[in-house]
Parts: structure tokens; sequence; C-alpha cells
């Protein structure tokens, strides 16, 4: 029986605009197995939150539309669901923490109310029970005193307390699928490491998996068994997370690498990937990463490289993945 909990086949998620079609996901293919963390990495722009919206057709639409794919989980296609079937799907089976709570916990109303709504949904209980099991999930994820704080609304919370509160309604009803979207983001250090931390406890209690959307790749070092890294609405590279690190196969992933600071080697110049990620709607031709390349050729202007296999359960989409791998380049070259 496959491991796959979740399976992504194919999947091209544009915005027809009046300027163009932004393809901001295009022929996109991953899996995520049971239990597993998977690391989505790649800068602003790349197709990684729209991917994420796209599993739980949360693309707004028009002008969003998925023109093509597959999204198995647990070898059912969402696509295929009616709008009544994917509401019993979302915050039931899978689960998502947004970028900011601030934005995504609505003012009006207190957190206890929040959590007991998507409870109460989900779980057929009575507003007594679904109460307690929301103190409950708020003692789990660390927020003191949640018999009181459970009345407290949004704004009365920091910014971790909020995030805490966010992963307490994703979990309220053990999904069997968690998507962390950015889950640090706008937090200072320390309450990024007690937020990772909190995921990894809750990931072995639940026995859940974990698609974790970050631009962070110290976060995917330490966390992520896999990582795929995405660029311009592509997968450009994927693999285990050690696998990866040890040996890029791809410039971007290099550059990505590169830029993190490393407590070994303090007097390390950091590189920067020069550029900016294209417009999706005006992409180059050839490679996408091709203006921002210091190994683009004549044939990276021309075509697009496929992903394909560079070793055993590492992929990379590169004209040039062996010189990658064997010569370091540098991003400065």
């Amino acid at each position: 029986m496959s491991e796959h909990l979740l399976e992504i086949k194919n999947l091209s998620t544009w915005f027809f605009m009046e300027t163009g079609i932004a393809k901001a996901v295009d022929d996109v293919s991953f899996c995520v197995d049971k239990r597993e963390m998977l690391g989505l990495v790649g800068e602003s722009g790349c197709g990684k939150s729209v991917t994420a919206l796209s599993i739980l057709r949360l693309v707004q639409s028009p002008p969003g539309k998925i023109v093509q794919g597959n999204i198995l989980f647990n070898g059912r296609d969402l696509l295929t669901l009616s709008e009544a079937e994917m509401r019993r799907v979302r915050g039931n089976d899978i689960a998502m923490i947004f970028q900011e709570p601030m934005t995504s916990l609505n003012p009006v109303f207190t957190i206890g109310s929040q959590i007991m709504e998507a409870v109460r949904l989900h779980q057929n209980v009575g507003k007594k029970e679904a109460r307690s099991r929301t103190v409950e999930m708020l003692k789990l994820v660390g927020i003191a005193d949640p018999e009181h704080r459970i009345d407290d609304y949004p704004h009365q919370l920091s910014g971790g307390m909020r995030q805490r509160a966010m992963i307490a309604m994703a979990l309220s009803c053990n999904p069997d699928l968690l998507i962390a979207d950015e889950p640090t983001t706008a937090l200072d250090v320390t309450i990024q490491a007690q937020i990772m931390e909190l995921l990894w406890k809750l990931q072995d209690e639940f026995g859940m998996a974990i698609l974790l959307i970050t631009h962070d790749l110290g976060v995917v070092a330490e966390s992520a068994d896999r990582m795929v890294v995405m660029y311009a609405g592509h997968i450009v590279e994927e693999g285990s997370t050690l696998t990866v690190f040890e040996g890029p196969g791809h410039p971007y992933t290099q550059g990505l690498i590169e830029s993190v600071p490393r407590l070994d080697d303090v007097h390390r110049r950091l590189t920067v990937i020069k550029g900016t990620v294209p417009d999706p709607a005006d992409l180059p031709p050839g490679c996408p990463f091709n203006p921002r390349c210091p190994l683009a050729t004549e044939i990276c202007l021309e075509k697009l490289p496929v992903l394909e296999e560079i070793e055993t359960n590492h992929s990379a989409r590169c004209f040039h993945s062996d010189q990658v791998r064997n010569g370091r380049i540098s991003q400065t070259a």
C-alpha cells in the first residue's frame, strides 16, 4: 500500500488577467508521505502559497483557475469533489496555518469562539464539549491560563500567542495533513524556535504529516525530511533535505543555501542571488532562472529543462546540474 498521503500530479493554477495569463503554478508534481514533514521552499512569488491554496481549493476565481492536474488525498482526487464535500475536508482532514494570524483571525470574535466553530462543524459535538476541547487545545499549544484566554480577542494576544491559537485551531479536529504556510513569519527568532519546536512535538503526538512552506532554509534544514524547491511556478529541485544541502543540483538552490549564515564560518561573506523572481505573466523564454543564473548558456535561453533524477531520490531541473554539484559555482561568477 502506498505511503503517499497527498499526491499532486501535473498541477497548473493560472490567473487570467487583463494584462495576460500569470502561470503561478505550472505543471507541478510532488507527494507528501504519511507522518512526513516536507519543506516547500522558494522566494516570495515562486508559487508556494498558491500551491497550498490549490490543495484546499481556495484559489479566488476569477481570476484564478486550476487548469489541469490531480490532487490525490488518501487516494481521492480533491478536484472532483463537490464544494460541500470539500468543506468537510478543509479543517477536518487537511488543516492550514496561514502566514499572518492577525489577518487570518477574525478581530470581532474571541479566539475561543473561532476554534469552537471548527470543532462543532466537524466533530458534531455540543457547545459545552466544544469549549472543553478548545481549552485542551489551547493548553496543548502552550497558552497559559487557557480557561481565561479562551475569551480573549486576537488583539489581546502577542504575535507568538496568536500563532499558537492558529495552530490550536488547525489541530482541533486532528487532521491527517497540516499545511503550515510561513508559520514563523514576523516572529522574533526566539518565538520562531518555540513555534517550530511546538510543531515537531505536535506532529509526533498527532501522527500527522506537515507541508512546511517557507523561504527560511535554516528552518527546513532543521525540520524537514525532504524538500521541494520552487522557482517561477516550477519545481526546480527535489530530494532528501540532507542530500540537497550536501550537493544541490540547481544554481537557484545553491544560491539559497549560500545565503544562509553559518555558525561554523562566521567570517564568510553571504552571497546574493542577483535580480528578482520574474513576473509569472511575463516569464523569460527557456529556463525562467536564466536572467539570474551565472551558468546560463544558449540552450538555457531557448528550452525549459525537464526535472530529471540526478541521483537516487534526488531530481533537478537544470542543464548544468553536474557542473553545479561538482564545481560549487559562485552566484557572483
